[in-house]
């Protein structure tokens, strides 16, 4: 359950070395390296080929693990158990299963994210000339169109005979006139996607409701859902119970939500030929089916397949414009262990086989990855990380280094990237801080900061890591502040960090030389009031200049209380050559709040301020609150605002 609980892990990193020395660099030199292209993997993860097979793993897995509980483990029984047939890789000739292209008039992005054309699931999303904006269970949405500001329509985020309770609605998706919401219910345990049609006026009408069975999905930091094209595509692990009377029961399945729907309703979504394994699995002392579920949006009634990949439990899940990918590792190994149960897998999204690779330690988020153009996967990897589950992604904590492998060298599990695939990187000073990633450019970025914890004092120096992803060494960058937020800034980047009393943003130049401080800005007695990556957006103007916009709050506040009190304002910034200037800020006025009777996803998990740039207007999104600004005399002032919070008696209807 969504109890804040924030651990601290370190362990020891062994690569998994199957020669040379652990993190020595590859040979070759990087031109060369940069020049391989090749994308398809030598093997694929090989795939049940029946009901009859998987269950015979199943049973085989249950007995291994009650041996091992009693100390007499006998993993080499498993060899027989793992599936013997390969996965074939479509032929030329055979049409494979696409996810849709962006189209290329495709609206205009609001929100902040990883990849272009790879949305997001996020509680603020536009159609045509509407916000669409998710909060606290509830649908609303605002119509721009022709200079306005005006909210237009409001129901529940969920279905006419849904009880809420112990569910959460986090994250919000626009494809044409289809608004899903993927929400979680404890009550109902699973993933809850609810279906809404929108017209072009804005208005709302609830469609459909579809249950999938799974465990939460939540992370403090990544997001459960992409939108590519019309394909909605989310992730969610589901633990296995081999030792259970029908190990099946608890597999992936999906039910259409009516009033009365029975457990017998869901039907199951991974057919054996659709669960793949490494053959692996006995190493790992939990496993669970990592789901990735890829649902049709186009389509009047929903229809989804499922890819489930048994592996160990923890995860971290990324979605590159090519492909998916989940990386398992064991929560309870360390060392030798831990090597030998992370296992990295790749789902192409051209419908091909997937494929895994098996590797060390665990990324620390989504951003510690980089699938590149050279055909070469990088990921950050640190020796005590444990996904990114949760709040596993604040608790990281070891050694550090870029593993980088070329995408052919996937296969079907059995294979290690070697030892020379790994770089050994400079580790952060204490390992009791934040640890924040990105890939910015030509560069991986990477730090510590505050977190989730009070800012610290003003005097403290702080570095900020720069390492050429393709090859060369890591240079640190000094700081006067600590790093509690990496942004893009077109091929160069921005930093943020608090302190007791100020909050400071320090711009890196990537593009010119060795990586160097080129210009700062400090916001007295300020602090972030969101920490999700959404929460921060740069609107480019020009190849060097541009607006960025990022909601703060009172000094000193601790990360944490984002989660339960709103921000106080927008904070936006000019950008000028990597020189920055504030351009001021909209604020909110929560002494004008009402009770907005909140019965469902009462905690803002996902932040509730946003700043939203969109076709020369600029707007801040603060809680049930929107506020519009525009220059005057070279500084932001506020034109107009509008509230739309629900009266309260609408809530005891729709």
């Amino acid at each position: 359950m969504r109890i804040l609980v924030l651990l601290f892990v370190t362990v020891a990193f062994v690569a998994p070395c199957a020669h040379g020395r652990a993190w020595e660099p590859a040979g070759g030199t990087t031109e060369a390296r940069a020049k391989f292209v090749k994308k398809t993997p030598r093997k694929r993860l090989r795939a049940f080929r029946s009901e009859r097979e998987l269950k015979k793993f199943l049973r085989r897995l249950a007995r291994t693990r009650t041996r091992q509980v009693l100390g007499a483990a006998a993993p080499s029984e498993m060899a027989d158990a793992a599936p013997a047939a390969p996965v074939a890789t479509p032929s030329a000739g055979a049409p494979a299963k696409t996810a849709a292209a962006p189209a290329e008039s495709a609206a205009e992005s609001i929100t902040n994210v990883q990849h272009a054309g790879v949305d997001e699931g996020d509680i603020v999303k536009l159609h045509g000339n509407q916000f669409v904006v998710l909060r606290r269970g509830r649908l609303f949405t605002i119509d721009i169109g022709g200079g306005a500001l005006r909210p237009v329509s409001s129901l529940n985020a969920f279905g006419p005979d849904i009880d809420p309770e112990s569910t959460w609605y986090d994250e919000l998706l626009v494809s044409d006139e289809t608004v899903a919401v993927v929400g979680y219910s404890y009550e109902r345990g699973g993933t809850e996607v609810g279906l809404f049609r929108i017209d072009g006026a804005g208005e709302l009408s609830y469609r459909a409701t579809y249950q999938l069975r799974s465990d939460d999905y939540y992370s403090s930091r990544n997001y459960a859902s992409r939108l590519i094209g019309n394909k909605l595509i989310f992730y969610a692990p589901l633990y296995l119970a081999p030792d259970s009377e029908d190990p099946f029961e608890t597999f992936p399945a999906m039910r259409k939500w009516h009033k009365g729907a029975e457990e017998s309703e869901f039907r199951r979504i991974v057919p054996a030929t659709r669960v793949y394994s490494s053959g692996q699995e006995s190493e790992a002392d939990e496993l669970a089916l990592h789901t990735v579920t890829v649902c049709d949006l186009a389509r009047g009634d929903m229809t989804c397949e499922a890819t489930a990949l048994v592996g160990p439990p923890g995860s971290v899940f990324y979605v590159s414009p090519a492909a998916v990918y989940v990386w398992a590792s064991d929560w309870a190994g360390s060392g030798d262990a831990k090597k030998e149960s992370s296992i990295l897998y790749r789902m192409p999204l051209d419908g091909s086989g997937p494929s895994a690779l098996r590797v060390a330690g665990s990324p620390v988020d989504q951003f510690s990855f980089l699938e590149s153009e050279d055909g070469n996967l990088n990921v950050l990897v640190r020796s005590g990380a444990n996904g990114d589950h949760m709040w596993a992604a604040g608790a990281s904590g070891g050694d550090v280094a870029l593993l980088r492998v070329p995408l052919w060298s996937f296969s079907d599990g059995t294979d290690a990237a070697p030892a020379s695939s790994y770089r050994r990187l400079p580790g952060p000073p204490d390992d009791g801080e934040d640890f924040q990633n990105r890939f910015v450019g030509d560069y991986l970025l990477y730090g510590t900061g505050n977190g989730w914890y009070e800012p610290g004092n003003g005097d403290k120096l702080s570095n900020l890591y720069a390492v050429r992803w393709a090859g060369g060494e890591a240079v640190p960058v000094p700081l006067r502040h600590e790093v509690d937020r990496i942004e893009a800034l077109g091929s160069d980047a921005i930093v943020v960090g608090a302190d007791a009393q100020d909050l400071h943003f320090t711009t890196v130049r990537l593009t010119d030389g060795a990586p160097h401080v080129a210009g700062s800005y400090t916001r007295k007695e300020a602090a972030q009031g969101e920490m999700r990556s959404h929460g921060f957006f740069y609107k480019p103007e020009g190849p060097d200049s541009g607006l960025l916009g990022l909601p703060i709050s009172t000094a000193g506040r601790p990360g944490y209380e984002h989660l339960f009190e709103n921000s106080a304002a927008v904070l936006f910034l000019r950008n000028d050559s990597l020189n920055l200037s504030e351009v001021g800020e909209l604020d909110a006025h929560p002494d004008t709040a009402a009770d907005d009777d909140c019965r469902a996803s009462c905690v803002d998990w996902y932040g509730n301020a946003r700043p939203l740039f969109l076709r020369g207007r600029v707007f801040a999104l603060l809680g049930y609150e929107i506020v519009e600004g525009a220059l005057q005399g070279g500084r932001f002032v506020e034109t107009r605002r509008i509230s739309y919070a629900p009266r309260p008696a609408q809530n005891a209807g729709r």
